[in-house]
């Protein structure tokens, strides 16, 4: 993995722009701005974005026109705070101004079978970051191409999920399409782990592992709570 550390700057300065705590400041300047993932709720009469870390953005300035077609998207979004609009123990709300968004590929998880491994692929693909909040689980991927759409899909093996196959074994698999590998490029993408519940649990555990660089193996152990 020698050839992806200078990636871990970033992904360190990332960190601590997401990180920031809203409340270290009981005024707000323009000239802020935070970076965070969130999932759009519009329903037609009020629009939001749920954070991963709990709070909640209403959009009232800046770019966003979203519609109901656009409600449960997966997006990180930029954005400066304007005011409170309920800020408690209990919930954390603010109007805000959205300085810029983008969409974060949001899918589910695939039962793999023979027929899919050749367009499955399991080409080499480093993970710069992960985390679990709520059923999502989002990737930060570090890989190598040349502009070329490459496939990432987290998959599990057939069959019905009972207690004892926990935990959950998922892998991480990337087809890279035959693509050129001349430059770095970074990419996020959420998988809903929906699929993964288990009748009469609140919980399960899941382990996902994925074919690093130079031979490596990317090990995660994660539980899904709901």
């Amino acid at each position: 993995m020698k050839r992806l550390v200078k990636f871990g700057l970033a992904g360190l300065l990332m960190i601590s722009l997401f990180s920031c705590d809203l409340n270290n400041d009981n005024s707000y300047s323009l000239d802020r701005y935070w970076i965070g993932f969130g999932v759009i709720n519009a329903d037609g009469t009020t629009t939001s974005i749920k954070m991963d870390n709990g709070s909640e953005l209403f959009p009232v300035d800046g770019y966003y026109q979203w519609t109901a077609d656009d409600d449960s998207s997966r997006v990180m979004v930029n954005y400066t705070v304007l005011d409170d609009k309920v800020v408690n123990d209990e919930q954390k709300q603010y109007y805000v101004r959205v300085n810029s968004v983008k969409d974060i590929l949001f899918k589910g998880i695939l039962t793999i079978t023979p027929e899919m491994e050749d367009s499955i692929g399991n080409d080499p693909i480093h993970v710069e970051d992960a985390w679990t909040t709520n059923n999502m689980l989002t990737f930060q991927l570090q890989y190598f191409g040349n502009g070329m759409v490459h496939y990432v899909n987290l998959v599990k093996q057939p069959g019905d999920i009972t207690t004892s196959d926990e935990p959950i074994q998922l892998e991480l698999r990337h087809n890279d399409k035959d693509d050129l590998p001349n430059y770095h490029i970074s990419a996020f993408v959420t998988f809903d782990l929906s699929s993964l519940k288990i009748a009469g649990q609140d919980s399960v555990s899941f382990q996902v592992t994925g074919k690093d660089f130079e031979g490596e193996t990317y090990t995660y152990d994660g539980v899904y709570k709901y």
